[in-house]
């Protein structure tokens, strides 16, 4: 026997009408009788007919995912892209919404996914989970008034769009400053990506880092080329640098197998820090020292963030900044030798 609206309201002591506006998140529910309907339907086993219930109210129920595009093997597997969607659609179920989620390999062909999800409807609204200064996609939702959160700091129109970001200035800067306290002045920067915003801000903050200590500043080592890996040994004997930061844990395993072909040993020789603290921090040896910038939380707010717009509760542009903390290990290593 299939469990009905009028068995969830019996049960929850409640009108139909109240379970329905339960279904609906509608703002005039209290949150304490919403937690008991969706209580008391969690154990009848009870599934609202999203179908039917969308097609009165012309939505889709489904939040839409844009990612960046995935351009190379790193790009692909870098669980960044994992953690984020994971923490978007656990946090999405809360709200009973489902999860789309677009992705291509350049940006022309991102475009034509997100348009078509938009105009056939698939989405009621987009988390975008970078911030690409060549980027067509946030053009677009801003130019059709599509409700989206970015997790990021934008380029442009900071005052139309709701974004949630770490400090990625900031954190290039503890990051620095942590090989600083460990003896390092000569320290690179290194980063496989060029365009997203938060390779800028996080360069800025070694840059002002080593400013503020007196200390040489490199030009950041790009790698978009296969020349670029052969010439990075040359770049590490003409800089002496004894430590580098990286732009984020992945790209860190390849800076290790890089050091190691020169002939350097991690963290006897060259030190290493980076960003995300994710599953690679721990899977390879030494362990990386990275600084975590709490990516559950990054998803979790943002999905919380489209959901205030799409409820109306939010119209204008916000910024939510989330905190982050050093997670040290064994990739650095004071430059006298002595280990921390």
């Amino acid at each position: 026997m299939s469990i009905t609206v009028k068995d969830v309201a019996k049960k929850a002591g409640v009108a139909t009408s109240t379970v329905s506006r339960v279904i609906n998140d509608h703002p005039n529910i209290s949150d304490e009788t919403k937690k008991n309907v969706r209580k008391v339907m969690a154990e009848l086993g009870y599934t609202p007919n999203l179908a039917a219930r969308n097609l009165g109210k012309k939505i889709s129920s489904t939040l839409g995912v844009i990612l960046p595009p995935l351009d190379s093997k790193e790009r692909i597997g870098n669980p960044f892209h994992l953690e984020t969607i994971e923490a978007i659609n656990e946090e999405s179920r809360h709200y009973g919404m489902s999860v789309a989620i677009a992705s291509a390999r350049n940006f022309d062909t991102l475009l034509s996914h997100v348009e078509r999800m938009h105009r056939q409807k698939q989405v009621d609204g987009f988390i975008l989970t970078y911030s690409d200064k060549s980027d067509p996609v946030i053009r677009y939702l801003l130019e059709q008034e599509v409700p989206f959160t970015l997790i990021g700091q934008p380029y442009m129109d900071e005052d139309k769009i709701v974004y949630v970001d770490n400090d990625n200035q900031l954190l290039g800067k503890q990051a620095t400053e942590y090989l600083i306290s460990n003896g390092h002045e000569r320290i690179l920067f290194a980063s496989n990506i060029t365009h997203e915003n938060l390779y800028f801000e996080r360069f800025f903050g070694y840059q002002k880092a080593l400013m503020i200590a007196d200390l040489p500043v490199f030009p950041a080592a790009t790698f978009e080329s296969p020349n670029d890996y052969v010439e990075f040994e040359k770049t590490l004997k003409e800089t002496q640098a004894t430590a580098i930061v990286v732009i984020d844990d992945l790209f860190a395993v390849r800076m290790m197998q890089l050091v190691d072909l020169a002939d350097y040993r991690v963290p006897e020789d060259i030190s290493i820090i980076s960003f995300n603290n994710s599953i690679f921090a721990t899977l390879i040896h030494p362990y990386l020292t990275s600084i975590d910038i709490d990516i559950p939380s990054l998803g979790k707010i943002a999905t919380q963030r489209l959901m205030d717009q799409l409820q109306q509760k939010q119209q204008n542009s916000a910024r939510v900044v989330i905190p982050h903390r050093l997670i040290k290990r064994e990739s650095v290593m004071r430059a006298n030798k002595e280990r921390t």
